[in-house]
């Protein structure tokens, strides 16, 4: 037990001055609107060192959604303080006092099981066994989060050292630092204290804050989906935007032959052939937002009275539409269209919006996802929906 002991205390005052030597890691999350992945590249607004405590407000924030489908909406101060009161000393010392345990004593740091590691004061999913490798430096770590939107990253100068500490999106309890040393496919080395971590095995039921929340998705073709994507990412309530095609008859398709469908001749055409439209698949919290508001956003981003075209965009593949997962959804969507007509809000123009059950969705390739995110100089002729012009609207002086 002495020699135990002794070579925690002796790791506890080597360690640090290794990593004196070490290069500082540049881990930093996404921004809220922005979509989730991984980064090397640091921004000066999500690094900004803030030694002061944070100002309680009485204002309910916004809830903030992960990519995986959990809610990572920061927490009250004051729940955070209840949480905390049922850690034991060492947990509470690690995640609000910023501790480090001292190396090769940690429990979870031989763990080798299949499961996720949580954060130990509200239950969000932080690291999955998936990602844990032995770095050799006495406290568990991982190559990559759980999802790059629950872990959050800031400036720490503290003790002589660069370094980037890490947070619990949730809850800011403190778990670690980032070293820009680790394996492939990331080069970066999430050094964590176990204090901050409950694990639970790959079978084991975890409890409801651990659990991603209960979703409903909806599926909407409006011409091309680039803009239809990147407006309905930042509608409230909507967790993921993704564009791929849907409601055609060809398995897989690629974005090669669905700009080609249209120049294939009938006579080669399979018996029940049906070109593809490009759409966006939405997940989305239905305690949030609903589809009904969904819809309405859907029809103030494109015109639905142009057939199999939007704006300069020619082609099936642009046409609008609506595919729906149940018949509730088809229900909905039909009133929607017919309160629009009955409203005349098209000059009596006819809405040519198909509403059909969904089929399978094929995801487009990779350099069609979050493409107005790398690409902002294409911008987008579509119209914005009521969750963009509110915004704006509270903006304006």
């Amino acid at each position: 037990m002495r020699i135990l002991i002794a070579a925690c205390l002796l790791a506890l005052v080597i360690l640090p001055v290794v990593a004196l030597g070490m290069a500082r890691a540049n881990y930093a999350p996404p921004a809220a609107d922005a979509p989730a992945k991984l980064t090397t590249k640091q921004s000066t607004k999500q690094t900004t060192d803030t030694t002061a405590p944070a100002k309680e407000t009485t204002a309910v924030p916004a809830k903030k959604y992960s990519r995986s489908g959990y809610d990572v909406t920061p927490l009250p101060r004051a729940k955070v303080e209840e949480l905390a009161k049922k850690l034991d000393p060492e947990a509470y010392r690690v995640t609000q006092k910023a501790g480090t345990e001292a190396a090769f004593c940690g429990t979870l740091l031989d763990n080798h099981k299949d499961g996720a590691y949580c954060c130990v004061v509200c239950g969000l999913p932080l690291f999955s066994s998936a990602n844990k490798f032995n770095s050799g430096t006495g406290w568990p770590s991982f190559f990559q989060p759980f999802d790059v939107a629950h872990v959050a990253g800031k400036q720490d100068n503290s003790h002589g050292m660069e370094r980037v500490e890490i947070n619990c999106a949730r809850c800011d309890a403190h778990l670690g630092h980032v070293f820009d040393d680790g394996p492939k496919p990331t080069g970066l080395r999430f050094c964590l204290n176990g204090a901050a971590l409950k694990f639970y095995e790959k079978s084991e039921q975890r409890p409801a804050e651990s659990m991603p929340i209960k979703t409903e998705t909806a599926y909407f073709a409006g011409g091309c989906f680039w803009g239809i994507e990147h407006y309905f990412q930042q509608a409230p309530g909507v967790i993921s935007a993704e564009s791929g095609y849907m409601q055609g008859s060809v398995d897989k398709p690629t974005y090669k032959e669905v700009c080609e469908q249209d120049d294939t001749a009938a006579s080669k055409r399979p018996a029940g052939y049906k070109p593809h439209a490009e759409t966006v698949k939405v997940t989305f919290d239905p305690t949030t937002i609903s589809y009904k508001d969904l819809l309405r956003g859907f029809f103030e981003m494109h015109d639905p009275t142009q057939m199999n075209r939007q704006g300069p965009d020619y082609g099936t593949q642009y046409r609008s539409g609506l595919y729906t997962t149940d018949d509730a959804q088809a229900a909905e969507a039909k009133a929607f269209v017919a309160e629009l007509l009955a409203k005349n809000l098209f000059s009596g123009r006819k809405i040519v919006t198909e509403i059909e059950p969904a089929k399978t969705f094929f995801p487009a390739e990779a350099y069609h996802q979050d493409y107005l995110e790398q690409h902002p100089e294409r911008g987008c002729h579509i119209g914005k929906p009521w969750w963009l012009t509110k915004k704006a609207a509270a903006a304006a002086p």
